[in-house]
């Protein structure tokens, strides 16, 4: 299944990794290598994951304190945000007219 980053998570996704990055070599790369198996997962399985609405799930990362905001539309993944499981819990939901 197709999957596509809405930009504003994309965004979430970049600095993220940027940040990690900046902590210490190689840690943005374990960010992304545990982000896209994540997406491989949600792809295979996309209604496993905690439900936050009727149409939308996460997936929680194991070793950072990220999750994966989608929508499992009929023929796509849509990645709603990249959020920090630590910050503002709903500020996502607004960006749901956009799926």
């Amino acid at each position: 299944m197709k999957v596509r980053f809405l930009p504003a998570a994309a965004v979430e996704l970049d600095e993220a990794i940027s940040h990690y990055n900046g902590l210490a070599p190689g840690l943005g790369g374990a960010l992304a290598l545990e982000v896209r198996q994540g997406l491989t997962r949600i792809a295979e399985f996309p209604d496993a994951w905690h439900k936050l609405g009727p149409r939308v799930r996460r997936y929680r990362l194991k070793r950072f304190p990220y999750g994966i905001v989608y929508a499992a539309l009929p023929f796509e993944i849509a990645v709603v945000a990249f959020m920090n499981l630590r910050r503002k819990p709903s500020y996502w939901k607004k960006r749901l007219k956009q799926v």
